[in-house]
């Protein structure tokens, strides 16, 4: 055995010399959208729970001290008691479980430390369901808790209770205030909590009532340290379960009881520092987030009642300096360079991104071009005569237009709209035209990985081949993702897609539709999918007629080339700033990982 001492000083200085690397270690779960608490997950503060937790089971949090009774003495205590309650028949006689080997010892143990199984410290028991189709039986006022139920360390709430008739005819196990509950299924495994009342559970919970000189809580805290190996002994595919056997066949270090009690009070006091690193790094996130926010709302205000062109210009220049001088310090996270990149969009669109050319061709002169060459093709039965679109009124402008620009419906820029193709997934080969569907619809652009293959019939493809510079838009996902749109591009093979897109075909004679995709990617467009887009079983709808109502701020043609080239540039810019944090997040959460490792 290891000789007596104290923690390292290294060891006791992990959890403070560090807490710059703990609160700067944030993983982003998602780049989308605005930021918030349910985007990054706190990586190094979750890590710093399982160094705690890893330090206090094998010894290295609190000092051990040789008055201390040692744990063998506890175990033969443990021992009599369980063989006295084998006598009393208040419990069954447990089946020997074999000598803990050599292989299974996980560490050197600290002097007064014993092997153990958790079959030794307690006696332990799974719940059942009982029939449902007996209405008394859940009829009653015993608790009865369930493995999603087990989410504080005290639980005394249960959603359902059965009756005394179904804890006897079912012989469902009932547990003592002070039993220790764990989950063993599914994505619940591991987790665990203290019970504050008497109850029951049903199978995919196991509990403990601990024998007498081993704490409730210090259990409590050797389950949540042993929850990945809980985990990793799941087994059963999609919806993983461990059974109460392996369980009970874990192997862990048991401390003398006084130490017990010192490494709960200081696992509670650390994790409480834990807790409260946890609120000040969210709020210092969710507070950089807003300031981002502001600031760059700020840009997109529309002018002073009054203000001439000239004061609308300034107070433009002065927020972008307030912005700019500070950038290094604002765009420091995904989530501010996304609310960036959205912002430069709807920059793009307000006309403030690039400058008006007075000898542009106004905008309206396309929509007259346009009209015109729809007229013909109407005429010459290419295209089939549409429903006129109401006009515009005066409180649907969202905002006031620079010179040369106008307002005009979606509808109105393209020559058609139509759904795609259907073909159930029997139809799907290797040797067919690639089809799209709203899975490739990725961000404005086309994402070809996992695009799949169908045959198609001659007058199949002739009606459903996309075309480049055609718009896809998808008519049919979520709510996030339907009306998302892309552009078509090059292509050395036929591309069809199908059902739940839509495809427009605008004028690209007199538009870009680079410019028209830019649009439908800002808010000012999700805004509009969002108001009509019809929700049910968790899909989300929208029709040609909604989207062609929407309206659009349209530009001149050659000021639409300058906004497209100015936008690729910027975000451009964005996706290189946004590289460079991964790389260096990265790089910290690799930095967390290996302090842990080297901690133990």
């Amino acid at each position: 055995m290891a000789e007596t001492k104290a923690p390292n000083t290294s060891e006791e200085q992990l959890i403070t010399d560090h807490l710059d690397i703990w609160t700067t270690a944030i993983e982003q779960k998602s780049s989308a959208g605005r930021g918030s608490s349910k985007k990054f997950s706190l990586h190094g503060i979750k890590k710093l729970r399982e160094l705690i937790l890893e330090l206090a089971v094998r010894g290295k949090l609190v000092p051990q001290d040789p008055n201390d009774e040692p744990a063998s003495v506890l175990l033969e205590r443990i021992a009599a008691e369980k063989a006295q309650l084998v006598k009393d028949k208040k419990i069954k006689k447990p089946k020997a479980l074999p000598e803990i080997s050599e292989e299974e010892e996980p560490f050197e143990l600290p002097k007064g430390w014993e092997l153990v199984r958790f079959n030794d410290l307690g006696e332990w028991g799974a719940g059942s369901t009982p029939r449902r189709g007996n209405i008394e039986y859940y009829d009653g006022s015993i608790p009865w808790f369930k493995s999603g139920e087990l989410n504080s360390d005290y639980i005394s709430e249960s959603e359902e209770h059965i009756s005394e008739l179904a804890l006897k005819e079912t012989s469902v196990r009932y547990n003592n205030i002070g039993d220790v509950l764990v989950a063993m299924y599914g994505a619940t495994i591991g987790k665990t909590s203290i019970l504050t009342v008497r109850a029951t559970t049903n199978q995919a919970v196991c509990a403990c009532t601990p024998f007498n000189g081993f704490k409730n809580t210090f259990l409590l805290m050797l389950l949540k340290a042993s929850k990945s190996r809980l985990i990793g002994m799941g087994a059963g595919g999609a919806q993983p379960n461990i059974s109460r056997e392996k369980i009970i066949n874990t192997v862990i270090a048991l401390p003398p009881t006084s130490e017990q009690q010192r490494i709960v009070a200081k696992v509670d006091e650390l994790m409480s520092l834990c807790d409260a690193l946890e609120v000040q790094t969210e709020n210092s996130i969710t507070a950089h987030q807003t300031l981002v926010e502001v600031l760059l709302e700020a840009l997109l205000k529309a002018p002073e009642q009054g203000a001439t062109p000239e004061q609308t210009a300034q107070q433009f220049q002065q927020n972008w300096q307030r912005l700019s001088e500070h950038f290094d310090t604002l765009f420091t996270t995904t989530a501010s360079i996304d609310t960036l990149k959205q912002t430069i969009l709807q920059l793009a669109v307000m006309g403030k991104l690039v400058p008006q050319n007075p000898n542009d061709e106004p905008a309206a002169k396309l929509l007259e071009r346009i009209a015109a060459e729809k007229a013909q093709l109407i005429k010459d039965k290419k295209i089939k005569k549409q429903k006129p679109l109401p006009e515009i009124t005066d409180e649907e402008k969202l905002y006031e237009l620079p010179s040369g620009w106008v307002w005009s419906r979606f509808g109105d820029l393209f020559k058609s709209f139509s759904n795609g193709l259907y073909k159930p997934s029997k139809f799907y080969t290797d040797e067919g035209v690639i089809s799209l569907r709203m899975y490739n619809i990725q961000n404005g652009y086309i994402d070809f990985a996992g695009a799949k293959r169908v045959e198609v019939e001659p007058t199949e493809l002739a009606q459903f081949i996309l075309e480049p510079n055609d718009l896809l838009i998808n008519r049919v996902n979520s709510k996030e993702l339907v009306g998302k749109t892309a552009i078509i591009p090059e292509s050395e093979e036929p591309l069809v897609y199908e059902s739940m897109n839509m495809r427009a075909k605008p004028f690209i004679e007199h538009l870009s539709a680079q410019y028209l995709n830019l649009f439908m990617m800002t808010k000012v467009a999700q805004n509009f999918i969002s108001s009509f887009a019809k929700e049910a079983v968790g899909q989300a709808s929208i029709n040609q007629g909604q989207v062609s109502s929407i309206i659009i701020p349209l530009p001149p043609f050659k000021e639409q080339h300058r906004i497209v080239a100015k936008v690729d540039e910027l975000m451009a810019l964005c996706d290189q700033l946004k590289a460079r944090l991964t790389d260096a997040q990265t790089t910290k959460l690799h930095l967390t990982d290996a302090i842990v490792e080297q901690a133990l």
